[in-house]
């Protein structure tokens, strides 16, 4: 019998490629995507892709979708209490697995393993330690699409939001951008490629600006490098197409 395991969704490129690969290994059942969703916005946090569209991968993809209600950028305390209502849920269910698509922040593992030790759960990581420029590569010639719905400010303009991830974006990022974004720099929503059945359609609406401040000081995201808080992002509102 296999291993059952739920794979932390965030609707983008990473833990679309993350999902390909471990899908591939045919040695645990996915029984869920996790996607962390901001309750006031009704879209996936930090992406800020609307609630509509997220569903609509998931049916493509073919898997259930858990929806994990946080409050609008949480303090670490709230937000651990909400993940860890989460995981006893699924722990109940029978899932000994979490997998994520980090690539090489020593930091955000380690957070990550130490959550999931007091239930019992190992956390997984299928793109752990690969190099950046060779995982977007490999996005590409599989056939993913993906397009950026979110930029800071502090790495890119706002001319990168509603771009779409191909070789001509690659060679535009300054030398300072990781190609997948893993600092923060920018995030993204697949629309397509070899996990889905069909594209999930959309347009793009109009680009937005947001600057987040700090909830709390004793908040753990608040001292990392790669902080939302305190910086400003430009956000492409992805509209659902009516039908």
């Amino acid at each position: 019998m296999k291993e059952k395991a739920i794979l932390n969704w965030s609707g983008g490129k990473d833990s679309a490629l993350c999902l390909y690969h471990f899908l591939k290994q045919d040695q645990f059942e996915v029984i869920s995507l996790l996607t962390s969703v901001s309750e006031k916005h009704q879209r996936i946090s930090m992406h800020g892709v609307r609630v509509e569209l997220l569903e609509e991968q998931a049916k493509s993809i073919g898997l259930p979708l858990f929806k994990m209600y946080v409050p609008d950028m949480p303090t670490m305390e709230a937000y651990e209490k909400i993940m860890s209502e989460s995981l006893t849920d699924f722990k109940n269910k029978g899932t000994s697995v979490s997998v994520f698509g980090d690539i090489f922040l020593e930091d955000l593992r380690k957070y990550r393993e130490d959550q999931h030790k007091p239930f019992g759960m190992k956390a997984l990581f299928p793109l752990w330690q690969r190099p950046t420029s060779e995982i977007l590569t490999e996005f590409i010639d599989l056939g993913f699409k993906t397009i950026i719905t979110c930029v800071n400010e502090k790495y890119l303009d706002k001319s990168f939001a509603g771009r779409i991830i191909d070789t001509d974006f690659i060679n535009a990022l300054p030398p300072n951008v990781d190609p997948c974004g893993e600092n923060g720099e920018f995030h993204t929503f697949v629309f397509d490629g070899p996990l889905f059945s069909k594209p999930v359609q959309f347009e793009k609406g109009e680009i937005v600006y947001r600057k987040y401040e700090n909830p709390s000081q004793n908040s753990r995201d608040a001292e990392n490098n790669n902080s939302p808080y305190n910086t400003g992002f430009f956000y492409i509102d992805l509209l659902t197409v009516k039908k």
